[in-house]
């Protein structure tokens, strides 16, 4: 057998051992029916993503309002309380310079001068009371380094250690929160004392 007749018989004949391929032109077409159901279900599809998307923006714009109204009545409630201790301070500022004015006359009396500097001072007073401010007055108290700052350490005998036996300038609280520490003195053992005993070390 010559080489020809050898390679002839090992070539395929046509069509053989090749996939049958159909044209593109001649693939069997999709149902109108199966096509039309098809197509109805992307609509739905892409107008329930289109309404989901607009309640986003919606619930994205109501939010920046609530946040905008949030902050405004902050504002508006900051001012507020501002311009109600403002009201009340007016009447302290003329009892004091009714005092002063006072005070520079010639022959002023001294008893009408404290009892006006006493006036002055329970107004002052009341207009704290009524914003929740409350002085911090420790004395004879336990030493609290919390609402307390130790200015010095006294020996005493008659005082337990780190109670407080002196009150430099008085504190303050705005409710819980603290506004100023009260400025205090307190108690510490006495040299040879056996309860040792020295300041909070927190203070």
């Amino acid at each position: 057998m010559t080489d020809e007749q050898r390679n002839e018989s090992q070539t395929p004949a046509d069509g053989e051992g090749e996939e049958q391929q159909t044209p593109v032109g001649e693939r069997e077409a999709v149902p109108a029916e199966e096509y039309e159901a098809l197509q109805a279900k992307l609509d739905e599809a892409q107008a329930k993503a289109e309404e989901n998307w607009n309640q986003f923006l919606r619930a994205r714009a109501e939010l920046e309002n609530v946040r905008r109204r949030s902050e405004r009545d902050v504002e508006q409630a900051r001012r507020y309380g501002l311009e109600k201790l403002a009201s009340e301070l007016l009447g302290v500022r003329d009892s004091l310079e009714m005092g002063v004015s006072a005070a520079h006359e010639e022959g002023a009396d001294v008893a009408k001068l404290r009892e006006g500097s006493e006036l002055t001072l329970r107004m002052l007073v009341q207009a704290m009371e009524k914003f929740d401010i409350q002085e911090i007055n420790p004395q004879g108290e336990k030493f609290d380094p919390d609402r307390h700052e130790a200015m010095a350490a006294q020996e005493s005998a008659e005082h337990e250690p780190n109670t407080v036996i002196h009150v430099v300038q008085k504190g303050y609280v705005l409710g819980e929160r603290l506004l100023r520490p009260a400025m205090v003195i307190v108690a510490r053992a006495a040299e040879g004392d056996s309860q040792g005993g020295q300041v909070d070390e927190q203070a």
